[in-house]
């Protein structure tokens, strides 16, 4: 596999991340640099990961994974996103804001991310393709686009304040909505 095939790989893989940092970042008015890093380096770490578990298991169980793949990334992007808008809506004290960088919140937006790369170790799998390089530029592209989305939500969100964290958080419930129609 090309070097230019494996970038676009990495890149098309990354945009829900992307997104999904753009609306998180902008939803926490006080994106430290450890959250940033932390939000980040997650979302490039399991898209690291999930190629590799997929290229691990193979294609031997991959229809069994992909009937309900879309479900999960679709139940834990709408949880979060959900909170998100209700929160924008119903603001409470700054204490009771999740902290999308940390705990079960940073976990379900990592897994529901990347799942799609999954489905991508499980294909190299049955080209019979290493998947070492390839999960590499995968979770380093991931990365660094969900470091500059970041970047660029807590920019939005310092300007629009509540509106954008309900905007972000329906952007969360619609990238669920559009990975669960694309898996049907």
């Amino acid at each position: 596999m090309l070097f230019f095939e494996i970038l676009t790989i990495a890149i098309g893989l990354s945009m829900d991340a992307f997104a999904v940092s753009i609306g998180a970042a902008a939803s926490n008015r006080r994106m430290a640099p450890r959250a940033t890093f932390r939000l980040s380096f997650h979302f490039g770490l399991f898209q690291y990961l999930m190629p590799i578990a997929g290229w691990l298991v193979g294609a031997e169980v991959a229809h069994l994974v992909a009937s309900f793949a879309g479900w999960l990334a679709w139940a834990l992007l709408t949880a979060v996103g959900g909170h998100m808008v209700y929160a924008g809506l119903y603001p409470a004290d700054e204490t009771a804001r999740v902290d999308p960088s940390r705990g079960v919140a940073l976990v379900m937006l990592s897994v529901a991310t990347s799942l799609d790369a999954l489905a991508v170790g499980f294909s190299l799998a049955m080209l019979r393709m290493s998947i070492w390089y390839p999960a590499f530029v995968i979770g380093l592209i991931t990365g660094t686009l969900s470091l500059v989305g970041v970047r660029l939500g807590a920019r939005l969100g310092t300007r629009v304040g509540r509106p954008m964290e309900i905007a972000g958080g329906i952007l969360l419930v619609g990238i669920g909505l559009r990975i669960l129609l694309a898996g049907s």
